[in-house]
């Protein structure tokens, strides 16, 4: 894109006041929001208040709506839940309320709002905002204002930001608080399968999700469960017989455990309530496993926000802010909401009425509509559960004669094993033969390559690092017995998932192809390692899960100060040179820095942070967090920021520093690593299909395949997931530092900047422009989203 950058500078917020207020139910990640309106607000120069309690204190005015200074937010950002209060508000339904409402908003100058919650509380807002000029009208003719005030304040500009769990508002992939919801479900699923395993029991889980089924549906991929009860998608008739069947099938395959989940709003094809209770009683009636029900209830609003809700409500705060100021008279109330990995502004009477859509078409009984109406996302989670969880019997099942490898490569990363579940599952269904090669290419030119069946994989989604095995050689020196062993095993087609070795492999195979026609067959790289630094993509597996230990870490050390003296805390990450995990750590952390390879800085500006820090202490605020990349500059070591921070900061605060290490490597995969592997290697896997059928030569009865397109690398750009041929992306990669050589992250530095209270530019160019809700055919849920 050949545009001149826009910056943000000429937008001013002087003269504006910024109400802002959380409304209907609460979620994850809404003070990350509200801290990133007021800090960007008053950058702008413009007043920003706080309107406790939702539209309740709207109403009620006096001591509910209060101006706030930078100050005000500090140490929200790691809180769950909203610390301004929400409440549901009868008389704001009411124009009486409403007048009220206007009233005590008109008296502080406040003509922007900023309403964070559902679609209910947006509607509201906008409802409030037609009725404005009038409301200003009725209370001058009561003489409560004058006609200078009407004049003045003549118009309300609205932007909505959508903070609920139940991701249950179209127009947005994501909802503020959604992926929070998600850990707390998968984690107390990963809890209970330890148990069931224990008693050969049946788990049968209610979930939040009384119109709408995401939360199930994206639990369900993210454990694999054996069945899900939506509200969108009712089961057949008979489904009872089907579902234990089912049951008793993985039961006879040695699977000690059953996951039921059901979201509480689910129904059967007649629109009647399908309750845990009634399919535990099912189970143990017809089946007589034993059986528990568990209701997860307000677990699942609680909690601190995940490391992506709060990246994604400081994004969409500062979005709002900036929409506010840009907005007109004419601009209609909008949403700023995420497509794909991109802010975008929709209008917000559009988003809701597509979501009322879909309630009438539940309604109906039109399913298949409602499941569209959601949008790409949820129809793209909905058709890989049905491809992953359900096996058909062998007789069924088409035979193509090909053989696919799946192997790993370079560093563990979370979320590789349910690649792997993935991509062996899928394949089976397309009905080809699955080899699992141990340890990488290394394992592979020992011979170490299995056939893999549909029941090995099973519960591989929640487990950490690499079952397989991976190793970080690449195949150069090996590249004689793999074609040996490709041969010898009749390997059709390589899917290589791992980082930037995977990549590099790649293209070593391809390099090789003129002297081995073994690898002369499709091959596809899926990005799986912490660091991020894989070209052709804007996510890698792994990297979630990463952020998240490291956002974790950061909390409970910037809790270990709290009321000691004031305190800095120095924390390196791993990454290699890529800054990906300094960077975004340091904005969902709150951090005040972040020192990375792609901007280099000297000692001016180290010294610049170190009194931008000392002023900031002598104010109420009593912990700094400082994150330096490992490799960020071989000579400014971790050591030397530390006692750089420690000489200069004498008197106003005392450092400690701590390297993170390996722990952000381990764990169990985050929910988004386990959906984004699973959704990527199922996709990887057709395309990997498609090509076997477009490159096998039936008079020679085998596969050949040599142009650059038969060896992708799966990435997400932007909004859409693409294949990228390797070769193409040789341009985009800098070999010796192992980067990118452009990263669209870097974007979001000055946010993290702006937030930490220095003075930026920030480049706008990317937003302003409001969008359509767009119904996506059928057929582009099968190409883009994600």
């Amino acid at each position: 894109m050949d545009h001149q950058p826009k910056f943000f500078e000429n937008l001013s917020g002087t003269g504006k006041a910024i109400g802002v207020l959380t409304s209907g139910g609460d979620a994850q990640g809404m003070n990350a929001a509200v801290r990133a309106v007021v800090r960007m607000g008053i950058y702008v120069k413009a007043k920003v208040y706080f309107v406790y309690e939702g539209y309740q204190g709207m109403v009620d005015g006096g001591d509910n709506i209060v101006e706030v200074s930078w100050e005000s937010v500090s140490s929200i950002l790691q809180v769950g839940g909203t610390v301004i209060g929400s409440a549901r508000c009868k008389s704001f339904r009411t124009r009486e309320g409403r007048l009220q409402a206007a009233y005590n908003l008109v008296q502080r100058g406040i003509t922007n709002l900023c309403v964070i919650g559902g679609d209910g509380s947006l509607t509201g807002a906008n409802l409030f905002r037609e009725e404005w000029s009038g409301l200003l009208e009725e209370l001058a003719q009561k003489g409560k204002i004058d006609e200078e005030a009407v004049k003045k304040y003549a118009y309300l500009n609205i932007v909505g930001m959508v903070g609920s769990i139940d991701n249950d508002f179209c127009g947005t992939d994501m909802t503020i608080g959604t992926d929070s919801a998600l850990h707390r479900i998968i984690e107390v699923v990963d809890a209970i399968m330890t148990t069931a395993q224990s008693h050969q029991r049946t788990f049968v889980l209610e979930v939040m999700g009384r119109h709408c089924g995401y939360l199930a549906l994206v639990s369900a991929l993210a454990c694999g469960a054996d069945w899900v009860f939506i509200p969108e998608y009712p089961p057949e008739e008979g489904w009872e017989d089907s579902m234990c069947v089912k049951l008793s099938e993985n039961r006879a395959r040695k699977k000690r455990l059953n996951i039921i989940i059901v979201a509480e709003g689910a129904i059967d094809c007649h629109n009647k309530p399908i309750t845990s209770e009634k399919v535990k009683d099912l189970v143990v009636q017809q089946l007589g496993f034993d059986t528990r029900v568990t209701i997860l209830g307000h677990v699942q609003r609680g909690g601190t926000p995940s490391a992506f809700d709060r990246i994604l409500a400081s994004r969409m705060g500062v979005e709002a802010v900036l929409a506010l100021l840009e907005a007109t008279p004419a601009t209609p109330a909008c949403v700023v909401s995420l497509s794909g990995n991109q802010a975008v502004r929709l209008p917000l009477m559009e988003c809701v009425q597509m979501t009322q859509e879909v309630q009438k078409a539940m309604d109906e009984g039109r399913f298949v509509e409602a499941v569209r109406l959601r949008g790409r996302s949820f129809e793209n989670n909905l058709n890989t559960y049905k491809l992953l969880s359900h096996k058909k019997p062998d007789a069924e099942l088409p035979k193509t004669n090909f053989n696919v490898a799946v192997l790993n490569v370079g560093a563990p990363a979370a979320g590789m094993n349910a690649a792997v579940r993935a991509a062996v599952r899928v394949g089976i269904t397309e009905g080809h033969k699955m080899f699992a090669v141990i340890d990488g290419f290394e394992g592979f030119a020992r011979g170490k390559i299995k056939e893999i069946s549909w029941g090995d994989v099973g519960g591989w989604t929640g487990q950490g690092g690499s079952i397989l095995g991976t190793k970080r050689t690449l195949p150069a020196k090996y590249l004689e017995k793999i074609a040996d062993q490709m041969r010898t095993n009749n390997i059709n087609a390589l899917m290589v998932i791992g980082g930037f070795e995977a990549y590099e492999s790649c293209l070593q195979l391809q390099e090789a192809r003129s002297r081995f026609e073994e690898f002369c067959v499709p091959i596809c790289v899926l990005p799986a390692t912490i660091s991020n630094n894989v070209p052709g993509t804007d996510f890698s597996i792994g990297a979630d899960t990463a952020l998240n230990a490291i956002v974790e870490t950061c909390d409970r050390i910037k809790q270990s100060a709290s009321g000691t003296k004031r305190r800095v805390f120095i924390i390196e990450t791993m990454g290699g040179y890529c800054g990906y995990l300094a960077n975004m750590g340091a904005l969902a952390a709150g951090a005040d820095a972040a020192y990375i390879f792609e901007e280099q800085f000297d000692i001016r500006e180290l010294q610049a942070n170190v009194e931008h820090l000392t002023e900031k202490m002598k104010t109420s605020i009593q912990r700094g967090l400082v994150l330096r990349n490992e490799n960020c500059n071989e000579n400014y070591t971790t050591d030397f920021i530390y006692q750089l921070y420690s000489e200069e900061g004498k008197g106003v605060f005392d450092c400690r520093k701590n390297v993170l290490g390996h722990m952000q490597q381990g764990g169990a995969p985050s929910p988004f690593d386990r959906n984004f592997g699973t959704k990527i290697s199922a996709k990887a896997m057709q395309w990997i299909s498609k090509k076997l059928k477009e490159t096998y030569r039936k008079e020679e009865g085998k596969v050949f395949a040599n142009t650059d397109d038969s060896v992708c690398l799966l990435g997400m750009r932007r909004r859409n997931l693409v294949f990228q041929p390797v070769a193409e992306l040789k341009t985009e990669t800098d070999f010796v530092h192992r980067i990118p050589k452009e990263q669209w992250w870097l974007k979001l530095r000055p946010l993290m900047k702006i937030l930490a209270k220095y003075k930026t530019s920030y480049d706008v160019s990317d937003s302003g422009q409001l969008e359509h809700v767009a119904m996506h055919s059928p057929k582009e849920a099968e190409t883009g989203a994600i």
